[in-house]
């Protein structure tokens, strides 16, 4: 198929994105001032963005050839540049081009001069062939955005597809449709689902992402995926989610704030690997450094929401900490953040946790299904201390994402240490069986199998 545009990166459009997105939100703290320029300062500017829009083809035209010899950890191949398909709309406004009337590809990339996702041809029945005309059979999910379905593209590859709900389609999830395609369009990491591409076109609306086929971490810990996830395992998907938040925070320009952190929202591979998705609440923050919080309406999910935001309706990174914290402790319990049929003094998993190591007994925490061992009994109870400060009611005395990421690889380190004293019984411990271990022994925000790969300029 013929390219129409060539593709760039969403980086260079960024500063105009925010806008649209982020409909009827303020961002507060100290900002920038907005006095005019000087006239020959304004006409620098000007030479300098041209400048950079040539510069950025030539770099753009000279990687392009070095693309087949790409040799990056965990980088995208041929075949995994998948075609998505995009609308009409422009996503450095929010609005619709009307010199656009095809439904076409998006390959999550964008063109530097105008911020409109650069697009191949492509149909709306290629969609539905995929999926076998929205079969019920491959129906794999189904939420408040609409359903999701399995899908094979034409070169045999996989997809998720998700479909928005017809006929109630309104501001709300026409905010969150952008939302997440913003947000998936700026990101490439291993720990994140990529973005495929997306359809807008009459009432429908469509993502294409990554299949991941191994269901959610939720369904893991209770049991529905057959075997039980073991501690060693169970840290592992932690540190996978800490990195893909981590990167969130610190590596995307401008930060995400992803808001809807549970374990309902973290995908497990084949290999046991932590994929995090659903980015419908996610927020793109301001490129001000002197702004300390964004002021939104509360957007999450009940029983993981910090207390803070709620009160005061500030979001920071902080909140996404928070979150991550009661994964913690659902990830070493079993338990659901809020368990119903539970006593009263059970019903809040974080507050009967937190009491239980407050008493010194974070042993009678832990999920039953987990061996009791010197060890295992040994990393519960720093987990459930890294959550503590996590949960903290004030957002800074909790600690950075990059912080939990470290300290949870510290504590899987000494876990191992610990659980597999030889070389010999490292990885196959009656004790403690592992069924993935390639290289995870590297320090965080250290190459830890492309963890930290990002996408070029």
């Amino acid at each position: 198929m013929k390219k129409t545009s060539s593709p760039q990166n969403l980086y260079s459009s960024q500063r105009k994105q925010k806008s649209a997105f982020q409909e009827g939100d303020t961002c507060n703290g100290t900002s920038k001032n907005n006095h005019k320029s000087h006239p020959a300062l304004k006409y620098f500017r000007v030479a300098v963005k041209k400048f950079s829009g040539i510069f950025t083809i030539f770099l753009f035209s000279q990687r392009k050839a070095a693309s087949k010899s790409d040799i990056t950890d965990g980088s995208r191949n041929k075949k995994d540049q998948i075609r998505g398909v995009s609308s009409p709309i422009d996503l450095s406004t929010g609005s619709y081009s009307n010199s656009s009337s095809r439904h076409k590809y998006s390959n999550a990339s964008s063109n530097a001069a105008s911020g409109q996702v650069g697009t191949l041809n492509f149909s709306f029945e290629e969609i539905s062939k995929a999926t076998n005309k929205f079969s019920p059979d491959n129906k794999i999910g189904e939420g408040g955005f609409g359903t999701v379905y399995k899908g094979r593209l034409k070169d045999g590859t996989l997809v998720a597809i998700k479909r928005a709900k017809k006929n109630t389609y309104d501001k709300v999830l026409s905010s969150e449709f952008r939302n997440e395609i913003l947000a998936l369009s700026m990101i490439e990491h291993l720990n994140l689902v990529r973005l495929y591409g997306f359809l807008e076109l009459g009432d429908e609306r469509i993502i294409v992402v990554e299949y991941v086929g191994n269901g959610t971490l939720r369904e893991h810990l209770d049991g529905k995926h057959g075997n039980v996830l073991e501690l060693a395992e169970r840290l592992d998907i932690a540190i996978d989610v800490a990195h893909a938040i981590t990167y969130l925070h610190m590596y995307t320009d401008p930060p995400i704030i992803h808001r809807d952190i549970k374990a309902s929202n973290i995908l497990i591979t084949e290999k046991l690997r932590a994929k995090v998705t659903d980015f419908g609440f996610a927020r793109v923050t301001t490129e001000d450094s002197g702004v300390t919080h964004i002021s939104t309406q509360i957007k999450g999910t009940s029983g993981y929401l910090d207390p803070e935001y709620l009160r005061t309706y500030q979001l920071t990174d902080k909140s996404d900490v928070y979150s991550f914290g009661v994964l913690l402790v659902e990830m070493m319990t079993g338990r659901h953040p809020i368990e119903t049929k539970k006593p009263n003094s059970e019903r809040l998993t974080i507050r009967w946790a937190m009491q239980k190591l407050k008493e010194g007994y974070p042993v009678l925490a832990m999920d039953p299904k987990l061996r009791r061992n010197a060890p295992s009994t040994m990393a519960v109870e720093k987990v459930l201390k890294l959550a503590h400060q996590c949960l903290a009611p004030l957002r800074h005395s909790r600690p950075s994402m990059r912080k939990c990421g470290e300290v949870l690889w510290g504590i899987r380190k000494d876990f191992r240490d610990s659980a597999f004293p030889s070389p010999s019984t490292s990885h196959h411990s009656a004790n403690f069986p592992r069924r993935d271990s390639k290289n995870r022994d590297t320090p965080f925000g250290i190459e830890d199998r492309g963890n930290f790969k990002f996408i070029s300029a």
